[in-house]
C-alpha cells in the first residue's frame, strides 16, 4: 500500500496543452511549411531565369570575343597576336563591343593556345577556371574557389576555319548572388514577421471561435459543484454553426437530465409512499395474528385476505414500476417494429365490448387499409389497455367510450374519448407524471398507482410519436396519439 501510494505521488501530472494552443502552433506549422514550400518553388523559377538570362550574356560574350579573334591568319595563338586583336583603335574604345565585354567586372576572359596554355591574361594575373578541352561550344556553371561561377568555353578558328586555340569567358555572378542574398533576407524576415502577426490573429481567432467550449467547460465545472444549477451554455452572442448547434444540445441534455434527478427523487419518494402503507398493513396483520389472532377463526381469515389484498397491490406497483423502466428503454432496444393499426385499434375496440357489455363503444375508422407504424405490437396494444382501462374507470353517467383512427399525410392519429368526469387544466398538465393521481382516494379505491399514463406516454415517445390530452370538468377527456408512418415500400407493407 506505501509503495504504491509513493509510486502514484512521484508520477508526474502535467497540465495539457488547450484546444486553442494546439489549434494555434498547428495553423502556424502548417502555414509555415506552406509558405516554405511556396517560396521554394518560387526562388527556383527565379533562379533558373536569372541563370538562363546570364548563360545568353555569357553566350553574347563568347561570340563576340570570337568573332574578333577568327580574323587572326595565324596557325596557333600567341600572346601579342591576341592581345593587338582585342585591343581596341584608340577612337574605338568606348565603342568597341569587344572591349565592352571585357570590361564587364563580373566577367573574365581568358584565350588558351592549341595546347591549353593560356596566352590572355597571364594565370598569375588573375587565376580562374582551369583549362578544360572541349569540342563544341559549351556553358555551365561550376564551382569555382568555393563559388558557382557560370564559365562558357568556345573553339576559336582562323580565317581558313582551323581550330588555333580556346576561348573561356568566366561570370562570376557577383549581382546574382547579391540578389539572392537579399531575397533570402526578405524572405526570413517575412517568415518572422507573419508568423508573428499570424500566431497573435491566429490565437484571437481561435478563442473567438472556441468560446461555445470555454462556456461549456464553465458550465460543466459548475454543474460538478452544483448538479441542480440553472447555468446554460448561451448562444445568442455566437455565429450559427455546429459549436453553437453542440451548445444548444448541450443546453437541452442538461435540462433532461436535471429533469430525470427531479423525476427519479420523485420517483424514488412516490414509491416509498406506495409501499409504506401496505407494507404497514401486512405487518400490523402479522403481528396481531402472532400476538392472539391466529386462535380466532375470523379474525385469521380476515388478516389473511387482507394481506393477501395488500401483496396483490405490491405485485401490481412492483410490475407497473418494471414496465416503466422498459418503456425509458423503449428506443434503445425496439428498433425494427411491424404493426398494423388498424387491425390492432380493431380488436382492442372489440375485446372491450365483449369484457363490458354494459358500455356503448364506438369506432370511427378511416382508414381503408393496412397502415404499418415502427413499434412492437404488444406495446400498441398495451397504450390503447391503458387508455381504454383509464376511460372505463372514470366513465360515471354516461357510459359511452369513442375509438377513431385516421391518416394525415405520414402520420396515423388514434383518439380514445370517454364521457366521465374529466381533469381540470392544472391536473392535464400532471397526469403523465409518475404517480399523479387526479383522486387520490378514489384512485387508491378502483386499484390505481398513477403510472399506466406514464407508461404510455413513455412508449410513444421512445417510438418517436406523441401522446397528448384534451379534458375540461364535467365533459370527459380525449387521448390523442400520432405515430410517423412507415413508407409504403417496407417490407411489412409490401406483406400487408
Amino acid at each position: 500500500m506505501d509503495s504504491k501510494t509513493s509510486i502514484i505521488k512521484k508520477t508526474p501530472h502535467g497540465r495539457p496543452i488547450s484546444l486553442k494552443w494546439k489549434w494555434t502552433i498547428a495553423s502556424l506549422v502548417g502555414v509555415f511549411l506552406i509558405f516554405i514550400i511556396f517560396a521554394w518553388f518560387l526562388i527556383q523559377a527565379f533562379s533558373s531565369q536569372m541563370l538562363k538570362t546570364e548563360s545568353e550574356n555569357v553566350l553574347d560574350s563568347l561570340t563576340t570575343v570570337s568573332n574578333r579573334l577568327n580574323q587572326l591568319k595565324t596557325a596557333d595563338l600567341s600572346r601579342d597576336q591576341v592581345y593587338q586583336a582585342l585591343q581596341p583603335k584608340a577612337l574605338d574604345f568606348l565603342n568597341d563591343p569587344v572591349m565592352k565585354e571585357m570590361s564587364r567586372s563580373e566577367y573574365t576572359v581568358r584565350v588558351y593556345n592549341r595546347v591549353g596554355t593560356p596566352v590572355y591574361p597571364l594565370p598569375e594575373q588573375t587565376p580562374g577556371a582551369p583549362y578544360r578541352k572541349i569540342n563544341k561550344l559549351r556553358v555551365k556553371t561550376e564551382q569555382i574557389n568555393g563559388q558557382t561561377w557560370l564559365v562558357g568555353r568556345q573553339l576559336v578558328r582562323n580565317q581558313a576555319g582551323k581550330v588555333v586555340g580556346s576561348l573561356t569567358v568566366e561570370n562570376h555572378l557577383a549581382s546574382y548572388h547579391k540578389t539572392f542574398t537579399r531575397v533570402y533576407l526578405i524572405i526570413a524576415v517575412s517568415i518572422i514577421l507573419g508568423l508573428m502577426l499570424l500566431s497573435f490573429w491566429s490565437y484571437w481567432l481561435v478563442g473567438y471561435f472556441l468560446q461555445p467550449i470555454t462556456d461549456m467547460q464553465r458550465v460543466a465545472d459548475n454543474l460538478k459543484r452544483d448538479p441542480s444549477s440553472p447555468e446554460r451554455v448561451l448562444n445568442e452572442r455566437h455565429h450559427h454553426d455546429e459549436l453553437t448547434d453542440l451548445s444548444a444540445l448541450m443546453n437541452e441534455m442538461l435540462d433532461r437530465m436535471q429533469r430525470f434527478i427531479l423525476q427519479q427523487q420523485q420517483f424514488v419518494e412516490d414509491v416509498s409512499h406506495e409501499l409504506r402503507t401496505p407494507v404497514a398493513i401486512v405487518k400490523g396483520h402479522m403481528e396481531m395474528l402472532d400476538r392472539w389472532g391466529k386462535d380466532d377463526p375470523k379474525i385469521l381469515t380476515e388478516s389473511i385476505q387482507a394481506s393477501l389484498q395488500e401483496m396483490r397491490r405490491m405485485e401490481g406497483l412492483v410490475q407497473e414500476m418494471l414496465d416503466l423502466t422498459r418503456a425509458d428503454q423503449v428506443e434503445l432496444t425496439f428498433k425494427d417494429g411491424q404493426t398494423d393499426v388498424k387491425e390492432v385499434v380493431n380488436t382492442i375496440y372489440h375485446n372491450y365490448q365483449l369484457i363490458y357489455p354494459e358500455f356503448q363503444f364506438m369506432l370511427d375508422d378511416d382508414l381503408k387499409e393496412p397502415t404499418w407504424v415502427n413499434m412492437n405490437r404488444d406495446h400498441l396494444e398495451q397504450i390503447l389497455i391503458i387508455l381504454s382501462d383509464n376511460a372505463v374507470k372514470y366513465s360515471q353517467d354516461r357510459l359511452e367510450i369513442h375509438f377513431a383512427i385516421a391518416r394525415s399525410g405520414q402520420i396515423v392519429e388514434i383518439a380514445l374519448q370517454d364521457f366521465g368526469e374529466g381533469i381540470s387544466k392544472t391536473d392535464v398538465q400532471h397526469v403523465f407524471d409518475r404517480f399523479y393521481r387526479v383522486d387520490k382516494a378514489r384512485s387508491r379505491k378502483q386499484g390505481g398507482n398513477g403510472l399506466g399514463l406514464s407508461i404510455a406516454e413513455k412508449l410513444v415517445t421512445g417510438y418517436g410519436g406523441t401522446i397528448t390530452l384534451e379534458s375540461s370538468l364535467g365533459s370527459g377527456s380525449v387521448f390523442r396519439i400520432q405515430l410517423p408512418i412507415k413508407s409504403d415500400d417496407t417490407p411489412g407493407a409490401l406483406m400487408g
